[in-house]
């Protein structure tokens, strides 16, 4: 891993995007305990419960088409459904207990103060990505939110970060990415723009196969703040 992560070549600086789930809440831990009880009712893999490593495998970061295919190969009509209540189950398990990241709220100060463009791009449902987004008090701070499922292609295919450039009307040369799954980085990594991963709940290990610029803990991260400052610095 670079001993001196830089953003350099961005700059100057025009937009900032961020995935939602794990990347501005640490939302896995409610994903997947919705999943570990509706398919325990169900009795998947012999009523087992699910385990954190077939989570950041088959789960993680994925939108519910290739979830539900993973859990139900044989029948994508009820893996779909049983996809969309696990969605209505993970609202309720989540309801006014989502946190921001560490540093979250100072990183978007810095955003503002700097009059940046910015998107949230997520492969979770409209109605969840509006849902977290309000719950960690950033309604009004996007100026775009883009739902891989109502793009093209949802990552790990880049077409909703392509997406996101457009609607901002910024260029991929100026703009940075914010990501804390392998799905998301390799979207972000094909869209060719730099990815700052976040260590979340996924392994450094796996996160650093699909390539990011560097990796951070949170947004507290002294390796994050030294390449904005750096930023800063190239514009003035």
């Amino acid at each position: 891993m670079d001993s001196k992560p830089s953003l350099a070549k961005v700059a100057p600086l025009e937009a900032v995007l961020f995935d939602v789930d794990g990347t501005l809440c640490d939302s896995d831990p409610f994903h997947h305990e919705a999943f570990r009880i509706m398919l325990q009712e169900i009795g998947f893999k012999g009523g087992v419960p699910i385990s954190d490593e077939f989570f950041i495998e088959n789960i993680a970061g994925k939108h519910n088409d290739d979830v539900a295919k993973a859990l139900f190969p044989d029948d994508l009509p009820r893996g779909l459904k049983f996809c969309q209540e696990k969605e209505e189950m993970y609202i309720r398990l989540a309801f006014e207990k989502l946190k921001a990241l560490d540093g979250l709220y100072k990183v978007k100060k810095w955003i503002e103060d700097r009059g940046l463009k910015r998107a949230a791009v997520t492969n979770a449902p409209r109605p969840n990505a509006e849902f977290m987004i309000s719950q960690v008090g950033l309604a009004d701070f996007f100026d775009a939110v883009i739902i891989g499922g109502e793009c093209e292609h949802f990552k790990p295919h880049p077409a909703p970060y392509l997406k996101a450039l457009e609607v901002l009307k910024v260029s991929k040369d100026h703009t940075i990415i914010f990501e804390d799954s392998v799905s998301g980085i390799k979207a972000g990594v094909a869209a060719e723009m730099p990815v700052v991963g976040i260590s979340t709940r996924n392994p450094e290990q796996l996160l650093m196969e699909a390539k990011p610029t560097f990796l951070i803990k949170d947004y507290e991260d002294p390796k994050l703040w030294a390449a904005l400052e750096e930023l800063d610095k190239l514009k003035a």
